[in-house]
């Protein structure tokens, strides 16, 4: 398919897709493996997918031109997803060259241990392909230390990998083509799940890359769809989601062994509702991780609920608090709630590992020994109350 004159999209869409990074992230909308092919005097692949897909890359390459042809394939990004089917093109060109960033160059060759014809690039270099040249922009950790963007001069499309992008699989390429709301849901997943650690990084990079002074039309990442209409729309969203800007809204996650949790876990979202701040409520043993994560990206408050077992949490809870750990949210607070029969420890290491997370714990926690009484579930409310306030405060 051409996107722009000479420029073709080769990639896969991969329908079928539910898990990703092994089963770390869920895809309800499936994926694409967007590569692209640059006809001019130089032949080019930017990217390639996958490597269950390597044979129809191969017969979407040779829809447009004969693969072996290919003289430069840049690799901005060595992730599986991205170069995983570098060895069956590069069968067809052992020598033409692979162009990669120059952490690149140790990370390819380090998943697929071949002596390809590398040529390293750092940011503001440039290769002329004809008519047309191609930029390098070095972008380390958005989001692995190797990754880099591809801007193509002359058809003024920036082909950033991994940023811009959202699992989504669409019978269309374009970003005007499809639902905005899904294609925002979409996006802000994946930004919450994958880049929130690096969102500094993502506000440097932008300014960077914007003092460039390169005109884009064109945003043509290596997942979803390709941003044309209003290309930059994605570029603000970024700026806004990597300043970590919070809703003044809650997140209860919970989960429970006999329904004790459940109810003070209620009781919270009731005390917040009364004094007008909207909450989310998941019961964790059977919500999606992926999707409770973005809403937990968006809200100011986090509330984590647990019975004790064995002098400790829930194991369905652990999940939730490593990547809350890993993620390192900005401007949250926090607080904790759960149920005992013995020693009842789950409220003190929620609260413990709120604190490690940088994240304050605004209220005292709440057990409830057996069976929450109505005395617990109105300390639950106020509880939910308390945090309320400190949401509208800030």
């Amino acid at each position: 398919m051409e996107i722009a004159k000479g420029v073709y999209w080769v990639g896969v869409v991969d329908w079928g897709l539910r898990h990703f990074h092994g089963h770390e992230l869920s895809t309800h909308r499936g994926s694409t493996y967007n590569a692209y092919l640059i006809i001019d005097e130089k032949i080019v692949l930017v990217d390639t997918v996958w490597n269950p897909f390597q044979d129809q890359l191969l017969r979407n390459i040779s829809a447009v031109i004969d693969p072996s042809k290919i003289d430069l394939v840049v690799a901005n990004h060595s992730e599986s997803d991205h170069s995983g089917s570098l060895p069956a093109v590069m069968r067809r060109i052992p020598n033409a060259t692979v162009v990669v960033s120059k952490r690149g160059e140790e990370s390819v060759e380090g998943h697929y241990h071949q002596a390809w014809n590398f040529k390293s690039v750092k940011t503001g270099d440039r290769i002329s392909i004809g008519e047309n040249e191609l930029v390098f922009i070095e972008a380390p950790m958005l989001h692995w230390p190797d990754s880099m963007f591809t801007y193509l001069a002359g058809r003024n499309i920036l082909m950033p990998n991994d940023a811009f992008g959202q699992h989504y699989a669409t019978s269309f390429r374009f970003n005007d083509q499809v639902h905005r709301e899904e294609l925002y849901e979409e996006a802000i997943k994946y930004y919450a799940n994958i880049l929130t650690p690096f969102s500094a990084l993502v506000l440097k990079k932008i300014d960077e890359v914007l003092a460039l002074g390169l005109p884009v039309d064109m945003i043509a990442p290596s997942h979803g769809v390709i941003w044309r209409r209003d290309p930059l729309q994605i570029v603000t969203k970024y700026r806004e989601w990597a300043s970590q800007v919070p809703e003044k809204s809650a997140v209860v996650a919970y989960d429970t062994m006999w329904e004790g949790t459940r109810r003070m876990a209620e009781a919270v979202g009731n005390g917040m509702a009364a004094e007008g701040i909207p909450c989310k409520i998941f019961h964790m043993a059977v919500s999606d991780r992926n999707d409770v994560i973005t809403e937990i990206f968006k809200s100011r408050a986090v509330v984590i609920g647990s019975p004790t077992l064995n002098q400790g949490l829930l194991p369905t809870i652990a999940p939730i608090l490593e990547d809350i750990r890993g993620l390192r949210f900005q401007n949250k607070i926090g607080a904790a709630f759960g149920t005992y029969g013995w020693s009842g420890e789950s409220v003190k290491l929620i609260e413990e590992h709120l604190t490690r997370c940088k994240i304050p714990v605004v209220c005292p926690g709440v057990r409830a020994k057996w069976q929450p009484k109505p005395a617990d579930l109105e300390n639950c409310e106020k509880m939910g109350r308390e945090i309320a306030a400190a949401v509208k405060s800030t």
